[in-house]
């Protein structure tokens, strides 16, 4: 049999669009003699609908879409990702379901079992979990479906107490199909390619899996998708972070092709790419403006935003103030020349000044203090955000994970923003993403690689004045963020006790401020946002 592979990128609640790319792969795949084409997870209505799913109207858009779609299926059946009302009468009102549309109707319906309610996941908010399992019987085989997380409960990994393909087994079946909507993370691809080789040799027949590219909002999809034999060999592998589609026969399926995945910081690279441009095609965006300091932060950015939107969609400004080194506006002069971007050069100077007399009746006498260095900060973010209103530009932030940890950013200041570009991404991983821009020729220049950071918002400030060098906040920073490991937990792992403290104190102390960033692009396995939900106020650690 052959089976098409349709590896796509939807827009949540974009019916007639996602309806639109169904189609045209079903007619693409029936043209080159595919029985049957497979699309991800909630492909109908886009994932993850969230909310959406509590109207009514939304859900019945969605049984829209499903008709229209089934109808075209004449001579090649396809599997679709949708809600499906409960009619059961018990529990809630919607089941997450794999439905197998042929000749115009429903043939099969296979409802997700597995409700993952961690980290960025709340299907349980939304959906009952199935309990009730068959197969689809199609041209003499009998195929199981299966929707993302229904796989991934495994010897290795066990999070639930049902294994959903244990309870198929039994049918026999041919092929086993997972559709997904598996989002992004620096070690996502390695641990999901292991789980689909076990499920592969359990089942120990041929797996399908397809899963959504692109992005929505934070969440990025890397695609990925993939086909196994049943010995769990890698024999069909589509590309990261790009719609595609692949038509295989399954008779005839090539030798293996497993090997090494991108290096990670390629992948994050990519997938940070991908996550701003989905954000603004999505939103119907098109140009975006930064801060651009002369230091890592803003020159990173800088560069992924012109490779997603293009250069002449980005806007750099530099807002020097009498703090600011000449060579850091020379250095952030030169990473504009060299990727072509327009930029803008803005004293705020004049502006400081201002504020220094209106508020001197105020302060009287008062040492300057972090006081000075917030209001610099804040008149920054006040001209970018007139240059964005006025220019019809969204502003993109530069804060890096390392810094909104511990706190180091000034509200309505630096982070500001309509989209937090690196929020994800610790400050050691920043040089190595800069590295990896300049593997073929020097884009960022080479001086802003190799000077210490600094805010420059008082007289020869470090960012070491306020913070550990970041080679020895950062390791601390993973063990409790990424790792969830206590202070003794991680003192007892060779750090030093004062540090790790003092580290904690301030990741603790500053989860407010993280509650008012701009939403942050996800590559780790736990960013700050909807997958780490701490208390505002709480005494542990603290």
């Amino acid at each position: 049999m052959k089976i098409a592979l349709a590896q796509q990128d939807y827009i949540i609640g974009d019916f007639e669009g996602n309806r639109a790319k169904h189609l045209q792969a079903i007619h693409q795949a029936s043209k080159e003699g595919a029985r049957l084409i497979v699309f991800p997870e909630l492909s109908i209505c886009g994932y993850p609908p969230r909310d959406f799913l509590e109207f009514d109207d939304f859900i019945r858009k969605s049984e829209e879409s499903v008709r229209l779609i089934a109808a075209e299926c004449k001579g090649i059946a396809a599997v679709v990702g949708a809600p499906v009302r409960n009619t059961t009468g018990k529990g809630k009102l919607l089941f997450n379901a794999a439905l197998f549309l042929y000749e115009g109707i429903i043939l099969g319906v296979q409802r997700k079992s597995l409700l993952p309610n961690y980290d960025i996941f709340d299907e349980y908010r939304y959906f009952e979990p199935n309990r009730q399992f068959e197969v689809v019987n199609f041209e003499g085989k009998r195929i199981a479906l299966t929707v993302c997380e229904d796989l991934w409960n495994t010897d290795e990994n066990p999070l639930y107490v049902e294994r959903p393909l244990e309870r198929l087994l039994p049918f026999s079946p041919d092929l086993v199909i997972n559709i997904a909507a598996s989002p992004f993370h620096d070690r996502q691809p390695e641990i999901r390619r292991k789980v689909l080789i076990e499920n592969a040799l359990r089942a120990g027949v041929p797996l399908v899996y397809v899963n959504h590219t692109g992005a929505q909002t934070e969440l990025i999809f890397d695609g990925n998708s993939m086909v196994l034999d049943g010995s769990g060999k890698v024999c069909v592998q589509l590309p990261f972070f790009v719609e595609d589609f692949r038509v295989v026969d399954l008779q005839e399926l090539p030798s293996d092709i497993l090997g090494g995945y991108p290096d990670r910081i390629a992948l994050i690279h990519d997938a940070l790419v991908s996550g701003i441009k989905a954000y603004f095609q999505k939103l119907h965006l098109k140009k975006a403006i930064l801060g651009l300091s002369g230091g890592i932060d803003s020159a990173v950015v800088l560069v992924l935003a012109a490779e997603a939107l293009g250069k002449e969609n980005v806007r750099a400004v530099l807002l020097p103030s009498r703090y600011s080194t000449l060579h850091s506006i020379d250095d952030a002069v030169a990473l504009a020349k060299n990727i072509d971007v327009a930029y803008d050069i803005i004293s705020i100077e004049e502006a400081f000044k201002a504020f220094e007399q209106t508020l001197r009746p105020v302060f009287k006498d008062l040492p300057p203090d972090l006081t000075e260095e917030n209001i610099q900060a804040r008149i920054r973010a006040v001209i970018l955000m007139a240059m964005s209103n006025k220019l019809g530009y969204i502003l993109l932030n530069t804060s890096n994970k390392s810094e909104a940890a511990v706190g180091y950013g000034t509200m309505y200041g630096d982070m500001c923003g309509g989209l937090s570009v690196l929020g994800d991404v610790y400050k050691t991983d920043v040089y190595n993403l800069a590295k990896y821009i300049n593997r073929e020729q020097e884009v960022i220049p080479r001086n802003i690689l190799i000077k210490a950071p600094s805010a420059e918002l008082r007289p020869n400030q470090k960012d070491s004045d306020s913070l550990p060098e970041y080679d020895i906040l950062d390791p601390v920073l993973y063990e409790y963020i990424e790792n969830r490991l206590g202070p003794q937990e991680i003192i007892s792992k060779g750090y030093d006790a004062e540090l790790v403290k003092r580290v904690l104190r301030l990741v603790n102390q500053n989860e407010y401020k993280r509650h008012q960033t701009p939403p942050i692009l996800r590559v780790s396995a736990k960013a700050f946002g909807s997958g780490r939900r701490m208390p505002i106020v709480g005494k542990y650690l603290a």
